[in-house]
């Protein structure tokens, strides 16, 4: 492909589809910095994350596709992730879950997302380096790679005779003197046992994989099965790129740091895949310069945010806020001042309480209270029919198909309550 510079310091590819090119299909027409501002690049990343109502009735898998892996940490957000999106019901997801059509893996900088089957062999390979880190630690205490090598074939052996999943501590057991303890030194770097290493490697080969104790994937008890998941054909390099095209897909457009952060790249290795992948630097009216796929500079050129409100509630992990994880970007200027329990949300990178949303700008926050049944919410500028709406709409899913909202898997009523007291209070 073919690139010519412009006087916006942007470049303009040629041979694109012609819905996405300028003149002479020359390529995209870059749009006037002045032009993307805040408020429009909030409402585009909305559009890019689906939450417009273009994913209503998708399934689970082209959700994680098109807008992004769902972070879990034993919290709910993958649930409310396709329910913002699609609709799509708890128990749906978890038939997806049990069918191997969604899946929680360990991919990107080592974190654990849901993800859809076309994605789980490369995803898996993105996580390699990670899966093999914990042994370095390992190495240092006396570990040979044999040893551990030697515990993977136990495992899989025990996990060929059992026939059903086993939990970490069943494994143990069965294993016996085959899995060393690590003392007070090993305790201390985070490696009380070689098991946890073995496992990771088995896993990130696609060899096992974690199956939800009871079937949800808002929780954080798992066992382990035998899976034998083909590897991917694609070469590291080319994986690396992969992601980095879909992150960039999935954002609308994001700075490198923005981009480093979530694959966890080096800077020689994100700046190949920015090339690989031909996306383009696109000057904002902050003066933040944000790299995008040549066909969303064309969609860009030509997007207007809604006019009508469009509300949802949504996990503090959600993608449209972890991706970026700038979450001061998603606040109107003038609610950047708030604060709750002496922290100022816009100066925070991850938010305390999970956001309200109109049009990509953080209206509000809120908190399941489960003893109560409902969702405490702090509105910034009080509520209208839609938010109230809304609120009820998501209030009612929780208490009827998940029963409480947990961020994470430490998450609890008791935990959280002074945040609901805050929100109350606020209110």
């Amino acid at each position: 492909m073919t690139t010519h510079p412009t006087s916006a310091n942007v470049l303009i590819p040629q041979a694109l589809s012609p819905e996405a090119t300028g003149p002479a299909g020359l390529g995209p027409e870059a749009p006037d910095p002045q032009v993307l501002t805040p408020e429009l690049l909030r409402a585009w990343a909305w559009h890019r994350q689906g939450l417009d109502g273009t994913l209503q009735g998708a399934d689970a898998a082209d959700v994680f596709t098109r807008a992004g892996w769902a972070r879990s940490v034993g919290g709910a957000n993958p649930y409310l992730t396709l329910f913002a999106r699609a609709g799509t019901s708890r128990a749906q997801a978890d038939a997806d879950v049990l069918s191997l059509k969604i899946q929680e893996l360990p991919t990107a900088r080592g974190c654990t997302y849901v993800l859809g089957r076309d994605d789980f062999a490369w995803g898996l390979q993105i996580g390699r380096d990670a899966a093999v880190a914990p042994f370095r630690v390992l190495a240092r205490m006396g570990v040979e790679r044999g040893e551990i090598t030697l515990l993977e074939e136990e495992i899989l052996h025990a996990l060929a005779e059992a026939g059903s999943p086993l939990d970490p501590k069943q494994l143990k057991d069965l294993l016996g003197d085959s899995v060393r303890n690590l003392g007070e030194e090993g305790k201390k770097k985070g490696a009380a046992t070689t098991l946890p290493t073995a496992l990771g490697l088995l896993q990130a080969d696609g060899r096992i994989r974690r199956v939800p104790a009871n079937g949800r994937l808002d929780q954080q008890r798992y066992g382990y099965t035998l899976w034998g998941l083909p590897p991917t054909a694609l070469d590291d390099e080319a994986a690396r790129s992969l992601l980095l095209e879909r992150y960039l897909g999935w954002t609308g457009g994001a700075t490198v740091k923005q981009s480093q952060w979530f694959t966890g790249f080096t800077l020689a290795n994100t700046k190949a895949a920015l090339a690989a992948t031909g996306a383009l630097e696109v000057p904002t009216a902050s003066g933040e310069v944000l790299w995008m796929m040549p066909d969303d500079v064309g969609r860009l050129t030509s997007f207007k945010a809604p006019a009508e409100e469009q509300i949802q509630l949504l996990a503090g992990t959600d993608s449209l806020v972890l991706l970026r994880r700038s979450s001061g970007d998603l606040f109107a200027d003038q609610d950047k001042g708030k604060n709750v329990l002496g922290s100022t949300l816009a100066l925070l990178a991850d938010l305390p309480d999970h956001p309200i949303f109109d049009r990509g700008r953080i209206i509000g926050l809120w908190q399941y209270d489960p003893g109560k049944s409902r969702i405490a919410h702090w509105l910034f500028a009080g509520a209208t029919p839609a938010v109230s709406r809304r609120i009820a709409e998501v209030e009612a899913w929780i208490r009827d198909e998940l029963g409480d909202f947990r961020s994470f898997s430490l998450d609890s009523p008791a935990s959280r309550q002074d945040r609901i007291d805050a929100l109350d209070a606020a209110g």
